[in-house]
């Protein structure tokens, strides 16, 4: 925002980069797919409606028919559902891109010009509010990094690597350098309000920063 893939509960990493829910065998009742994406969806939709201080246990509970128990025994913590809904949303909104989507610059053009134009709405936002409420609760922001951004962070430093590999990304430097000056500058413009962020600007930046040779 591959390598390292981080667990995290009611979702897996999935091959092409898409994430989707978790099927692993857990002790007990399986868990429901249906149910585990109504209460994610429910969160989301509460958080972007509402705002945080609002979607409790209980108001997600109330939104999405299930019990508090089911909740609770899903996440182990009001923040890491909070960060898991948001997860599971992005993935719809902001899927990685897949190596049929074009050279690794092509798509790192489309991903960050993506991710410049949901910055704009509720997603923003929602994103904002849940690293504050993170950093707030934990004293860092550790937790959404170790259950949104690791995994996405290394699949495109993974992405730019195979370009730098294959020559048709011609910047030296190491890749988590050029992904964080990607989406760093695009996240440090959006919280301070420093310039209008378009998609027009975010593949500019990515040509900036990878110099590709497409």
């Amino acid at each position: 925002m591959p390598g390292l893939c981080v667990r995290r509960p009611g979702v897996a990493m999935a091959k092409g980069g898409g994430e989707e829910a978790d099927s692993v065998p857990r002790r007990g009742r399986p868990r429901s797919v249906e149910t585990s994406n109504a209460i994610l969806e429910s969160a989301y939709v509460l958080m972007a409606a509402t705002g945080l201080a609002a979607t409790t246990i209980d108001a997600i509970a109330r939104h999405s028919s299930v019990s508090k128990m089911t909740i609770y025994k899903w996440w182990p913590s009001r923040e890491a559902l909070l960060i898991d809904a948001f997860l599971h949303h992005a993935a719809q909104m902001l899927p990685l891109p897949p190596a049929s989507a074009g050279t690794p610059a092509a798509r790192a053009r489309r991903h960050a010009s993506a991710y410049a134009e949901a910055l704009q709405g509720e997603f923003g936002k929602v994103q904002l509010a849940v690293i504050s409420e993170c950093i707030s609760k934990t004293g860092s922001a550790e937790l959404f990094y170790a259950r949104y951004l690791q995994f996405r962070r290394d699949a495109l430093v993974d992405m730019i690597a195979a370009g730098q590999k294959d020559g048709s990304i011609l910047a030296g430097a190491l890749p988590e350098d050029l992904y964080d000056a990607i989406y760093g500058s695009l996240f440090y413009r959006y919280i301070f309000g420093i310039a209008p962020i378009t998609p027009s600007y975010a593949r500019n930046l990515v040509d900036l920063v990878l110099r590709p040779k497409d």
